[in-house]
């Protein structure tokens, strides 16, 4: 069974009532905290950021699996193919 991982960092943020309001009832609609919702927030948009930076690093091992999926033959998918050809319904 996986252990979670220690928490021993914090964030101190000072918000309004009405921003702390909004958090909250946006927290309720996921059913998380509010700690849970600020944070799992927080990480999705750094990692969507962090996503489109031109240089990343990997380990060892995972730049292996990596360069191996880039080296791999393509395969055509006939049907995205024949859907990509097309004119979108916006070109229509």
């Amino acid at each position: 069974m996986a252990q979670a991982a220690t928490k021993e960092a914090r964030i101190d943020i000072r918000i309004t009532k009405k921003q702390k309001a909004f958090i909250k009832r946006g927290a309720t609609v996921q059913g998380q905290k509010i700690t849970d919702f600020v944070l799992s927030s927080a990480q999705e948009k750094a990692e969507m950021l962090l996503a489109d930076q031109k240089e990343f690093t990997l380990p060892a091992e995972r730049w292996d699996a990596f360069v191996a999926a880039l080296d791999r033959p393509v395969n055509r998918h006939e049907r995205l193919a024949r859907l990509m050809s097309e004119p979108s319904i916006l070109e229509r």
